[in-house]
């Protein structure tokens, strides 16, 4: 039976390699639909997790997982062997930044050899993770081609763009539309017929890997530069004493030209803080210096020290020192309704007003507890209790769960980051 016998009778055995916040909801969408997975991942713990039926991604429904997990259609292992037993092989690995903002292609590079070593002809190889254009020709082609087999005859290989957004309620792993760049017309062909068997999304086929790259890094550096030029506002109408939120709404009355991206504590999650910088990294290969994308990451990283000033700045019309104030921040994950705290601004928020004398408490009914990347330390969440022992409440996220109302009327002070206060009039709510 070819591979694509097996793809539209449902026999192929798909492999999602990397079990995390993109992996383990693409593993169900294609267990969903009939498909055998097996997800391969370097963390016994996770693995073993997974064949429990225990979820531990916010955006898989626990019932329907326990469900795919009781009848067989998803298991997981730490053993890659069992790579020469599949069809289709899914790569959803993480691709981080190192402390040099250069893009870490490890976990693709050391997965991909994992792969070779076992992968057998007439199997789709997709790689999902988020990179700089080059990679699936650079990296993953040659090492699956070291093994003799030809790309596009033996085997098929892709580039396929994760498109998670977590917390969406609207869209999902199943119903986003998914683009795809094989690298040759028979890769694309193949890797088209499998993303139709278990989407309900359109699959938009493009010409090259490279093409399907950049556009997710485009994706994000279109979010990461609007959200720049939304804080830049917001600092100038911070000196010249007018409403950006008012602005804001203003604009978006028009109903063509005009797209709202709104201003916050800092940028977070896993891609628009750093895909970006995949593509300065790979500008340089071409002796192109991107001024705008760079220029953008360092108004976001700015935002931090831009709360923390304005929280002084409130605080000393008060009378207060910040090194005196009880300051407590609400909301810890990056964005609302979620449990993800990558790369979120709070991490940051907490060190500087730490290196100025306070020591800030937080709240966040999602993260009971957490370790800051930055400084190393231990934080847990604390109770709302008695928010009137605290001279300054700054909201960081607006999760759905606070009850806004309630805080503003046990605050002293509140600085609201997010806009959550909209429509509240209150002497004691300022806004960024």
């Amino acid at each position: 039976m070819t591979l694509l016998e097996k793809i539209e009778n449902r026999k192929a055995l798909v492999a999602v390699v990397g079990l995390g916040y993109v992996g383990l909801p693409m593993a169900v969408t294609v267990a969903r639909n009939g498909y055998q997975v097996l997800g391969f991942d370097i963390q016994q713990k996770r693995a073993d997790q997974v064949n429990r039926g225990e979820n531990y991604i916010g955006d898989v429904d626990s019932d329907e997982f326990q469900q795919l997990v009781n009848k067989g259609l998803i298991k997981a292992t730490t053993d890659y062997s069992l790579i020469k037993e599949m069809d289709v092989i899914m790569v959803a690995v993480p691709t981080p930044l190192d402390k040099y903002k250069q893009p870490d292609s490890s976990y693709v590079e050391s997965s991909t050899k994992s792969i070779a070593q076992y992968i057998k002809k007439d199997t789709l190889l997709v790689l999902e993770s988020t990179t700089y254009p080059g990679t699936t020709r650079e990296i993953v082609t040659p090492e699956i081609e070291k093994r003799g087999l030809v790309v596009g005859k033996d085997v098929y290989i892709a580039f396929s763009p994760e498109r998670v957004d977590p917390g969406n309620k609207d869209y999902k792993t199943d119903n986003t539309p998914k683009v795809v760049g094989g690298m040759t017309a028979e890769c694309n062909r193949i890797s088209e017929v499998f993303y139709n068997s278990v989407l309900k999304a359109p699959v938009f086929i493009v010409s090259s890997p490279e093409v399907a790259e950049m556009e997710k890094i485009y994706e994000n550096t279109f979010r990461n530069i609007n959200i720049a030029l939304a804080n830049e506002m917001t600092i100038l109408c911070e000196k010249m004493g007018i409403d950006i939120w008012e602005v804001i709404e203003a604009a978006s009355t028009k109903p063509y030209g005009f797209m709202a991206f709104y201003p916050g504590p800092g940028i977070g999650g896993h891609c628009i803080p750093l895909d970006p910088f995949y593509l300065t990294w790979k500008a340089r290969e071409f002796n192109y210096h991107t001024r705008l994308i760079e220029l953008a990451g360092e108004i976001n990283n700015s935002m931090p020290d831009f709360v923390v000033g304005k929280a002084m700045s409130i605080l000393n019309r008060k009378g207060l020192a910040i090194s005196k104030a009880k300051i407590l921040l609400i909301g810890a994950a990056y964005k609302k309704d979620i449990d993800d705290l990558r790369e979120s601004p709070i991490q940051m928020l907490i060190d500087l007003l730490e290196k100025n004398g306070c020591s800030p408490d937080y709240n966040d009914p999602y993260i009971p507890d957490f370790v800051n990347e930055i400084n190393h330390k231990e934080y847990r969440s604390v109770s709302l209790d008695d928010l009137s022992q605290y001279d300054l409440v700054i909201i960081i996220t607006d999760h759905s769960i606070y009850d806004y109302d309630d805080i503003v009327a046990k605050s002293k002070l509140i600085l609201d980051t997010r806009l959550a206060t909209k429509g509240m009039k209150d002497e004691k709510i300022i806004r960024l």
